[in-house]
């Protein structure tokens, strides 16, 4: 295998358009860890042009993916979580070529995990976890017990994510053992969500409880990014300048569910302003109590 990237680092050091490459072995015959290839090729272009393309080979009876990525979009995975692979990827991978230490950096970032981005993740995880809770909690009032047990499934994994980012650690791929040593409580309620004898109903209502209690205490400190944003001006902020600013921006979507709840907690309040000159036109603004 040594033989072969000492070949494929040959070729990719010519290639002006590569930044750094990362190769990463298959750990065993079952591991999905390199979606099945015996050798994942990581290379880190700044060319737009280039990025976003994957390609399969075969060299010397070894099967290799090639993925393309760009430094931008490698940050967005690392903060949105949703390439489950790729945090073992950074910290277990070989750097073959490195150009100006962009791997190495952000390696020791990850591993550092600075509380910035933990507060980031903790938001953009805290705003997926709201969204199933509550639709969970919507179905199981309409008696449609199996899309709310869907959803509250998915409410737990972000709350596990949640757990583990509290504890100063990136979530991997096995939430699941990673929140056992960490929080025993949350993996015993995944337990009864899962295994229960219970009906389906019973365990969901369950689990709703406990988010009611747990998660949603932990609504300032994960909404920390948001409270800190409404408090910054004197003056109360609209939806659309929250939705532009760059602190907010990957959680846009979720911002008008969110900043409701922020206000049925108080933990932000709601300023009502005349918009232009019909009076009966009222536009509601946010700031921070």
């Amino acid at each position: 295998m040594n033989a072969i990237k000492e070949q494929l680092v040959a070729r990719l050091r010519e290639n002006e358009a590569v930044t750094s490459l990362l190769a990463v072995d298959n750990p065993s015959i079952f591991s999905a860890v390199t979606d099945g290839f015996d050798l994942l090729l990581l290379v880190i272009s700044n060319e737009v042009q280039k990025t976003d393309q994957q390609y399969h080979y075969i060299k010397d009876n070894r099967r290799i993916q090639e993925r393309w990525i760009s430094p931008s979009t490698l940050d967005y995975f690392i903060l949105h979580g949703e390439h489950r692979n790729l945090i073992f990827w950074i910290l277990k991978g070989e750097i073959l070529l490195d150009h100006n230490l962009y791997l190495e950096t952000l390696r020791h970032r990850t591993l550092e995990f600075p509380m910035e981005l933990r507060e980031h993740k903790l938001l953009i995880e805290f705003s997926k976890f709201l969204r199933r809770y509550l639709q969970s909690k919507e179905y199981i009032l309409e008696n449609h017990s199996l899309d709310a047990y869907n959803n509250i499934l998915e409410a737990l994994h972000h709350w596990a994510r949640i757990v583990i980012i509290e504890a100063g650690i990136h979530p991997e791929v096995t939430v699941w053992r990673q929140i056992k040593s960490i929080n025993p409580g949350v993996y015993k309620l995944y337990e009864e969500l899962t295994m229960s004898k219970e009906t389906i109903k019973q365990r969901v209502q369950l689990v709703l409880l406990a988010c009611e209690f747990s998660v949603m205490s932990k609504m300032e400190r994960c909404c920390k990014r948001v409270l800190d944003l409404l408090s910054s001006s004197t003056e109360a902020w609209s939806l659309q300048e929250l939705q532009q600013s760059e602190v907010l921006s990957d959680i846009k979507l979720e911002l008008p569910l969110l900043l409701n709840k922020l206000v049925k907690k108080q933990l932000a309040k709601e300023v009502i302003y005349a918009m232009d000159e019909d009076i009966t036109l009222l536009e509601i603004r946010y700031t921070h109590i």
